[in-house]
């Protein structure tokens, strides 16, 4: 496997002043790595890097520049050199769990009760430094919302005010209701801490984190000798990282504790370490994080998890930060659970674009982290082309201009450039997630291409809804690679699409597993439209243009509710112009009444049917004939790609060519074959054999094209 990366930088903003005995944390920057295949580039594993300031012993001011180095000497070598980067352990435990992430192909790293939402992990509640009546409303918060384990932060304040405050606990709830651990952060000396552990003691507290400062391994352990209180060590383990000097730690203090944090104390490969000498001694441990994001959480739960815990973990700092990265890290009472909240809306629409966030093949990225990305991306040349297209359009989309330039696909004439405004894009993506009901975190496969107004309308789905979105190239067999365990909710595909996944069976089977399908962009010929109506899942026709951004109506193409008819969406209104043509009136997606060139009729329902377009009439004859109309007939009698065009005739002035995809045909076993279904007027006057239909990038038929290459073959 061949793999490459991408670095990050990322700055996540405390919600409060997040108080410790060494100052107050307003920010933390964490670094984002990274890592794909670079045959499945969008396939990626992501890990966070996260030292903290004047804390970690990997702090250091070139700490970019030591990760990059790792990083290539990875993609180099395709293994961690976990021996070297013992004196790194964030930035082990950064390309680690990017690594388990990429093998794993989610953010359920091990697979256990918790990673499949059947369990929870006890958490304690963290309590921060502050002004003893802010701690007090904090406890206060934390018990009404059901923990059984409450840690304070203390050394900041008075000490008596902190004993005021374990009091007011221990005066409602006895120990055997609520434990009490405290974390002095090093905040004693050596000469007070005794004195100070034992009055604590005397409320029954389950333990005290590092109560003097790290590297005072002889006071330590006399400490831990004479203390009435359980003493556990945590900065006293940052900067052992060798594993006999692990060892030797632990038998010359001798606590009853150790706090593991796998940025800090060597990564998932050295904290397992410390559990096995800790095990060795009988000395207990738990984990906690180190204020990560919730990818570094999430990491570090899920290892928690396959550990079987037991006692409360230090895991309930998800919800710290304004700018966090979006992951199912729930806490209900006082477990950490990997699933969605059981009261969280089925579906919500984020209409502010600089708060969108974009799921790329499961990874939620924050407009910060897909802008820096796209960068990346784009500056690379061993990008594809449409993978081109989509960062191009993130690129663009978060810009600070309202509008968007879009390409219509040129299938009755030339391509037309014209701007269109976001907040109207947002609507209609609102209309199509509220009809078809999709909620968030439902994958959606991106198919079409991104040159088009349809394969954008995906994107600006998935970040509307916060879909999950899986781009794939944009060919005739979208689901040839797609793993059989990967389920999609919604796809959105042209005919041809549809036509080409349904002759192969692995491609079949992958296709009826969509809940959802749309297709637009070509007219679904009654072959393909029976072979789609046999299917067990959810199946449905577009009708709309460019000029409407996507589509404004549907009609169902399966299942009971089939029918020949489009039914708008409620905030459209329809009406004809006295030549039959429709007209769409939908102010939230378009800045003005659009009157179309499409031929319709509407019935008292509020259905309609499209019958054809004024511009695809052939005159021959004096006798108006719709193109759609004849391909239609003739779909019924003919199996090989066709199209009907015209060519200027003296005797008839236009008259009717089918442009058919096949050598194995002549025009009298073509007429006998049609006969039937056409009337005489209708039948063609001269049949073309060709080796490919033309087509529009996007998959509807190109009439211009066609045009011009049948009057190459006047006869």
């Amino acid at each position: 496997m061949s793999l490459s990366f991408q670095i990050i930088p990322y700055t996540l903003h405390f919600k409060l002043p997040a108080g410790t005995s060494r100052g107050v944390y307003r920010t933390r920057k964490s670094w984002f790595i990274l890592l794909w295949n670079t045959e499945q580039p969008l396939n990626v594993g992501i890990g966070e890097c996260a030292p903290l300031p004047d804390l970690s012993c990997d702090a250091l001011p070139d700490y970019e520049t030591i990760l990059s180095r790792t990083c290539q000497n990875l993609i180099a070598t395709g293994s961690l050199d976990f021996k070297s980067l013992r004196a790194y352990p964030s930035i082990l435990f950064g390309l680690e769990t990017a690594l388990f992430h990429l093998q794993a192909g989610s953010f359920n790293l091990w697979n256990t009760p918790f990673s499949r939402g059947e369990a929870g992990i006890p958490i304690n509640g963290l309590i921060w430094m502050e002004q003893k009546e802010e701690m007090l409303l904090q406890i206060e918060q934390k018990i009404k919302k059901g923990f059984r384990c409450i840690k304070l932060k203390i050394g900041a304040i008075d000490f008596e005010e902190e004993i005021s405050l374990i009091r007011h606990i221990r005066n409602h709830f006895a120990p055997s209701q609520i434990e009490i651990r405290v974390d002095a952060n090093g905040a004693f000396t050596p000469d007070d801490a005794l004195q100070k552990l034992t009055k604590l003691a005397a409320f029954g507290l389950h333990s005290i984190e590092q109560p003097i400062r790290a590297s005072q391994w002889e006071a330590m352990a006399k400490l831990v000798a004479a203390s009435p209180l359980p003493i556990a060590l945590d900065e006293e383990l940052i900067g052992c990282n060798d594993p006999l000097e692990k060892r030797h730690l632990l038998e010359t203090i001798r606590p009853q504790y150790i706090i593991l944090k796998p940025s800090l104390h060597g990564g998932i490969h050295g904290c397992t370490e410390w559990i096995a000498e800790a095990e060795r001694l009988s000395i207990g441990w738990w984990v906690t994080s180190a204020l990560e994001s919730n990818i570094g959480l999430n990491a570090i739960a899920q290892w928690c998890a396959s550990l079987n815990v037991t006692r409360p973990q230090g895991l309930g700092t998800g919800a710290l930060f304004t700018n966090n990265i979006e992951l199912p890290l729930t806490v209900e009472g006082d477990l950490l659970w990997f699933k969605t909240p059981a009261n969280a809306e089925s579906t919500s629409f984020q209409l502010h674009r600089e708060e969108q966030t974009l799921t790329l093949c499961g990874i939620p990225y924050t407009k910060e982290m897909a802008l820096a990305m796209a960068a990346h991306r784009l500056a690379s040349s061993d990008t594809p082309e449409w993978q081109r297209d989509l960062f191009a359009f993130l690129q663009a989309w978060w810009t600070d201009s309202p509008t968007l330039e879009v390409q219509s696909s040129g299938s009755t004439g030339t391509p037309k450039l014209f701007h269109v405004e976001k907040k109207k894009m947002m609507q209609s993506a609102i209309m199509t997630c509220s009809s078809l009901h999709l909620h968030k975190g439902d994958n959606a496969l991106l198919c079409l291409p991104l040159k088009y107004i349809a394969g954008k309308m995906m994107v600006v789905r998935a970040l509307v809804a916060g879909l999950n979105l899986y781009p794939v190239p944009p060919d005739g067999h979208p689901l040839a690679n797609i793993p059989c365990e990967l389920q999609f909710d919604f796809a959105a595909m042209i005919p041809l699409q549809v036509y080409n996944s349904l002759q192969i069976n692995a491609e079949k089977e992958k296709l009826i597993t969509i809940k959802q399908c749309i297709i637009g962009g070509a007219t679904i010929n009654p072959s393909l439209e029976k072979s789609v109506a046999e299917l067990p899942n959810t199946w449905y026709s577009t009708y709309g243009m460019t000029e409407t951004l996507s589509h404004i109506a549907l009609r169902r193409l399966n299942g009971p509710k089939a029918s020949l008819r489009y039914y708008p969406f409620p905030e459209v209104m329809l009406s004809l112009t006295e030549e039959n043509t429709l007209v769409i009136d939908a102010q939230n997606i378009t800045n003005e009444t659009l009157i179309t060139k499409d031929i319709a009729l509407i019935h008292p329902d509020g259905g309609f049917e499209i019958l054809g377009r004024t511009d695809n009439v052939i005159i021959s004859g004096g006798i108006k004939l719709q193109i759609e109309e004849l391909e239609r007939k003739l779909s019924e009698v003919l199996s090989d790609p066709f199209a009907i065009t015209s060519i200027p005739d003296e005797k008839f002035g236009e008259k009717v060519v089918v442009l058919i995809q096949t050598q194995h045909i002549t025009i009298e076993d073509f007429i006998k074959k049609t006969a039937h279904c056409l009337h005489p007027y209708e039948e063609p006057k001269q049949l073309i054999c060709v080796t490919e239909i033309p087509m529009t990038a996007n998959g509807k038929p190109d009439r211009k094209a066609a045009k011009i290459l049948a009057q190459k073959f006047v006869v």
